[in-house]
């Protein structure tokens, strides 16, 4: 496993942590793919009844890394996809809802920015610290949901709520995100990492062969609409969006901190 994903056990808890703190835990191929066969790796390990996901620092995960310096690939790009045409991007859902039937439980412990929304809005539940701030941020980069995000957030939050925190641009700190359905629970910040490994602790007193069979109840009745077809609509969406020339812009003006000028085109 590379040092970018820190992977802990306590008792039956295997908790995943994003170890990329100076670019606060933004993705690159290595971070995201590390996330997905930890994933992958604690479905299929029998003494594995809980997961936990976090981030180190002040930060869960700042979403694709965008910096100028930051390497230079796209999630949905054939050459990034390990897996398959889907990519990273999808894989976080995918692994955490379909192929992995134990609870997995997020510890947002910052900033969940477009794709590290997607990572923490995948995950089974969600613990929030205070000063953690949730966003989607696609409007700001011209770029439209992916990370299965168009499925997440509207059942969290309801279709209309949905659409006003993404089309708006909002952010939602820990107290927000509870109110808004985005998370079940908020705690001090100091407190976060604790409450996380108490919370997990708690689930492991029940019969792991009744979390997994609940865990699949719930995932079954809410795919009435195929998630892999959904996720593949997010990506074609996406790279249309990201192809235009206001997109472009969008993503100029972001480093030149400026407004952009859009042109419909």
């Amino acid at each position: 496993m590379s040092d970018v994903v820190k992977v802990t056990d306590a008792g039956h808890v295997r908790t995943i942590v994003l170890n990329r703190p100076e670019k606060k835990n933004a993705l690159s191929n290595e971070l995201a793919w590390g996330v997905v066969e930890a994933i992958d790796a604690a479905a299929r390990d029998d003494d594995v009844w809980v997961v936990a996901i976090t981030g180190v620092g002040d930060a869960f995960c700042a979403g694709l890394d965008l910096s100028p310096d930051g390497q230079r690939y796209h999630p949905m790009s054939r050459q990034s996809a390990q897996l398959d045409d889907l990519g990273w991007v999808s894989h976080f859902l995918l692994a955490i809802r379909k192929r992995c039937d134990k609870p997995v439980v997020g510890g947002i412990n910052g900033v969940a920015v477009g794709a590290g929304l997607g990572l923490a809005m995948a995950t089974d539940v969600r613990i929030a610290a205070k000063s953690a701030r949730l966003m989607a941020g696609y409007t700001r980069i011209g770029g439209s949901p992916d990370a299965g995000l168009t499925i997440t957030l509207p059942q969290a939050m309801g279709y209309e709520q949905a659409m006003r925190f993404m089309m708006e641009n909002r952010t939602a700190n820990g107290d927000e995100a509870v109110a808004w359905g985005m998370a079940g629970e908020v705690v001090d910040d100091d407190k976060l990492d604790a409450r996380l490994a108490e919370y997990c602790a708690q689930l492991c007193e029940w019969s792991p062969i009744t979390l997994r069979l609940l865990k699949r109840g719930m995932v079954s009745s809410l795919e009435s609409t195929d998630m892999e077809r959904q996720l593949r609509y997010e990506l074609g969406n996406i790279r249309m969006a990201f192809g235009s020339e206001d997109a472009k812009e969008a993503r100029k003006a972001f480093f030149e901190k400026r407004k952009p000028v859009f042109t419909g085109r």
